[in-house]
């Protein structure tokens, strides 16, 4: 049995994954800015702990992991699902909207996991689970800041995978593609304040117009997903990234196959910029 600390967890991702935990037999905290809205089969179940959790406040943080460690004395496995999506080009997007952006997804996921790792150094082991995105590893029109931030979180989960081998502690972030969660509600996402003429009919735009027909029909099922999500993190080693969805494993092969020729194309120029006196 291991115990779970999942942010976000009153719905999407977040919920299924915890419901995916009590399946196989671990415990939960499940943290939710409101543990009112934890569903009913969550709330009755003796092996959750609900707690109150904002990650953008420090204080909630702090009390959110004393609660649970008081409660279940350990906590193997941290994920990081808060977050929310922002729509709109560069340009349109103003820098208050950038900056609330990257105090949930980013700075609530760095200051989530320092509050977590002195549990797991003590134990001599955990998993860090980022939930990142397909637009975390291939930048798309329409969404340029919330790729960064992102790109951000798979950056971070690759430099704590290293940093945090010596003390037994794993780190994988999950990239997932589009799945029928209500991410693409007004709830989860918003847009740009302001919209720029010179940006109608160009892919940025046709971003926004695919959110209005994809809400509620996107292609993979969080049920799937959360399963496979606790099936990987179960196991003995994580893998560095899980691309998530049939269009997360796609697109990905597409971008690979573009660094490949980036690299091929300059690949002995590159090289040839070392000093001559470099060994």
């Amino acid at each position: 049995m291991s115990t779970w600390f999942i942010t976000g967890a009153s719905r999407g991702l977040g919920l299924e994954i915890a419901r995916a935990a009590l399946r196989g037999g671990d415990t939960v905290v499940a943290a939710a800015r409101n543990p009112e809205r934890l569903p009913d089969d969550l709330r009755r179940s003796d092996r959750v702990l609900g707690v109150t959790l904002d990650v953008t406040r420090s204080g909630e943080i702090t009390a959110a992991v004393e609660t649970a460690v008081g409660r279940f004395g350990r906590i193997d496995v941290l994920v990081n699902n808060a977050g929310r999506g922002l729509l709109g080009a560069l340009e349109e997007i103003t820098e208050a909207e950038a900056r609330s952006l990257f105090d949930l997804n980013v700075f609530g996921l760095i200051n989530m996991t320092r509050a977590v790792l002195p549990v797991m150094r003590a134990a001599g082991a955990g998993k860090l689970v980022h939930i990142g995105s397909r637009s975390g590893f291939e930048g798309e029109p329409g969404v340029s800041v919330y790729s960064a931030s992102k790109f951000a979180v798979a950056g971070i989960s690759e430099a704590l995978a290293a940093e945090l081998e010596p003390f037994g502690i794993q780190s994988m972030v999950v990239e997932p593609g589009v799945f029928r969660t209500d991410f693409l509600d007004t709830t989860s996402l918003s847009t740009a304040a302001e919209r720029l003429p010179a940006y109608a009919g160009t892919p940025a735009r046709a971003t926004l117009d695919w959110i209005d027909t994809a809400n509620h029909t996107q292609l993979g099922d969080p049920v799937k997903g959360a399963a496979l999500i606790h099936e990987v993190t179960s196991g003995d080693r994580l893998p560095g990234h899980l691309a998530l969805g049939r269009d997360a494993v796609e697109r990905r092969l597409v971008k690979i196959r573009g660094l490949q020729d980036d690299l091929a194309a300059w690949r002995d120029r590159s090289a040839a910029t070392a000093c001559d006196d470099a060994a």
